[in-house]
């Protein structure tokens, strides 16, 4: 009791409050996502996230090799497809000489060691920016996760360590799992988007990729009807374990910091690794504030970070990765 027990003694200083500090950051936390698009010599900033860009090939070979050189050892591809590509079906999703797969190989070829993680959906591939497969004004479950089986085979064989479906529909990790495993695929994980809110923060990263909901009658506006209401808590527990059962090695939450509780609700719940998605609309409030003077851009960043890992994650998916690998060290 007071004054036998100071707390404040054990903040006196940077070199005591580093000993006793109970969560650290490390360049192993994090997933580095990267968008990429055809093109060469293409490095084209993204207009609502300041700071980050869209690459062609010969400019991801150079990116992940500096990523690799700063300590960080996962990345997280997108792809960009042009318009001429998109269906309803996502048949360009598994063309063995997509951008995606040959994107895979670049990253491989290039930094062999780096783990490459794919993202599994329809929506950059879709004419109306969709997850999944669109008819009589619905998104169909089945028939979509038979696709997103197809497409994460491609991209295993093009050498891809993890695919990573972003999609939500029922079932589909049973069905990647089971096509992966009877092509002999055994190796690849599995990273499952598992509790995917239908968040209002996801707006810049549909910029990136010009993947948003088109408006048309008899399209569905948004994807609440395949991600999961912000309202819900018990729900991602249910989502999560189901993943887990059906094959999943590791399980998302996403967005990041709005939804922390899910995150150590997880977290004290599974037996697999969790990880969390800082998106696209957190990192464009930072940058906007802190270029209005409003908020300590670094400060700021290291703190949420801090806060995602506190609440139970064992990796990040990040665009501020390479900012807070460099300010750690």
């Amino acid at each position: 009791m007071y004054p036998l027990r100071r707390n404040r003694r054990l903040r006196t200083n940077e070199a005591i409050r580093s000993m006793v500090r109970e969560t650290i950051i490390s360049p192993n936390d994090f997933i580095v996502p990267l968008f990429i698009v055809e093109g060469k010599n293409v490095k084209d900033e993204i207009a609502s996230m300041p700071g980050y860009f869209r690459y062609s090939l010969d400019n991801i070979e150079k990116e992940v090799k500096e990523l690799w050189k700063l300590g960080l050892k996962s990345v997280l591809l997108f792809v960009k497809v042009s318009e001429d590509l998109k269906d309803n079906a996502g048949k360009e999703a598994f063309n063995p000489e997509g951008l995606m797969q040959r994107a895979v190989k670049t990253v491989k070829n290039a930094v062999p060691d780096m783990i490459v993680m794919t993202d599994v959906a329809l929506d950059p591939y879709s004419q109306f920016g969709h997850d999944g497969i669109i008819a009589n004004g619905k998104v169909l479950n089945d028939d979509t996760s038979a696709i997103l089986a197809e497409m994460s085979l491609s991209h295993a064989k093009a050498g891809a360590d993890f695919v990573a479906p972003s999609d939500m529909m029922d079932g589909r990790i049973f069905e990647i799992r089971s096509l992966l495993e009877d092509e002999g695929y055994h190796d690849t994980g599995i990273m499952s988007y598992s509790a995917k809110y239908a968040s209002a923060f996801y707006g810049p990263f549909r910029d990136a990729l010009d993947s948003a909901p088109v408006e048309a009658q008899n399209i569905p506006k948004d994807k609440k009807t395949y991600q999961m209401d912000p309202s819900n808590r018990d729900e991602a527990i249910r989502e999560t374990l189901m993943d887990i059962d059906e094959g999943a090695d590791i399980v998302m939450v996403k967005p990041g910091l709005c939804y922390l509780d899910i995150v150590r609700d997880i977290k004290n719940t599974v037996n697999v690794p969790v990880s969390v998605y800082q998106v696209s609309g957190e990192y464009a409030m930072i940058k906007a504030a802190s270029e209005k003077g409003w908020l300590d851009h670094d400060a700021v960043i290291l703190e949420q970070l801090t806060a995602i890992k506190r609440a139970g994650a064992d990796m990040i998916a990040s665009y501020f990765a390479k900012d807070a690998v460099k300010l750690i060290s």
